[in-house]
């Protein structure tokens, strides 16, 4: 029956389909993506893309781990660009398993331009984004009418391992109502001082959201000035991200998972009366 409606493409030998495994939950693969699995002879996956997705791929896919974890030692991106090169042109059908969607801070691109420089085919099959599937999953809507009409994502991890310099953070503070920080549990304490000292409130509404959509999930929210050792105090690891900002505070509200494990849910969390 799928397959009368959708028409899924061939994956040709000698290609390369860079493919986002979505948030974590193998639920939410897209049916391109695990169509990809069931057909791939290689599947070069990152840190970020866990057992239950692998275990999806053919029985005969050989399964090749190109993760990258801050602090530990990790394949260098050049030479995870060359292996998939390699790979497609022993004319293997290549699947570069990324968590999340590939091009939102997975490098995908750099990866497809290495692809096109070498003459390799690809294809690109988008998934959702954490910053999209796993804050809906903590019950924390990126927008909101009554809150805002804007949001930035942004990384607080370079690629040298530190607080990226190229983010202009004191215009964030001042310009964006809900920042998405990816990668920032290492570099918090010092992200969270720079933009109240740009302006924004101490006491602002902030959720760390850690292994979004899994069933370990774990939301901790907090504040923008507390936010750094309430992960501490929690012993919060990555993968995980941080939503500043009021649409926090709709958590109390739209927590869904909460209500399945019998949490009161409030309609009215921002004490608006139901207006709007």
């Amino acid at each position: 029956m799928i397959d009368d409606v959708l028409h899924f493409p061939e994956f040709a030998r000698g290609t390369v389909w860079l493919v986002g495994a979505g948030p974590g939950d193998p639920g939410l693969l897209t049916l391109y993506a695990l169509d990809a699995l069931k057909q791939a002879d290689v599947v070069v996956y990152d840190a970020l893309v866990g057992d239950p997705v692998l275990a999806l791929a053919g029985a005969d896919a050989v399964l090749e781990f190109a993760g990258k974890r801050g602090g530990k030692p990790s394949p260098k991106q050049p030479d995870i660009s060359a292996r998939l090169v390699a790979l497609a042109r022993e004319g293997k059908r290549v699947l570069r398993l990324k968590g999340g969607d590939p091009y939102v801070f997975g490098r995908g691109g750099e990866e497809a331009l290495a692809l096109v420089a070498a003459g390799i085919p690809f294809r690109v099959v988008p998934g959702i984004s954490a910053g999209i599937g796993g804050l809906a999953s903590a019950g924390i809507p990126l927008t909101h009418r009554n809150v805002n009409h804007a949001v930035t994502f942004v990384t607080g991890h370079s690629a040298a391992g530190d607080v990226p310099d190229s983010v202009d953070w004191e215009a964030l503070a001042k310009g964006s109502p809900v920042l998405v920080i990816f990668m920032v549990l290492t570099h918090l304490a010092e992200i969270s001082a720079r933009l109240i000292a740009a302006g924004r409130p101490a006491d602002e509404p902030v959720a760390i959201v850690a292994r979004a959509t899994l069933p370990d999930e774990a939301v901790l929210e907090t504040t923008l000035a507390d936010a750094a050792a309430a992960a501490r105090t929690a012993d919060l690891k990555p993968p995980a991200m941080v939503v500043v900002g009021e649409v926090v505070r709709l958590r109390q509200g739209l927590d869904w998972r909460g209500a399945l494990a019998g949490r009161r849910l409030d309609a009215d969390p921002l004490g608006s009366g139901g207006e709007g």
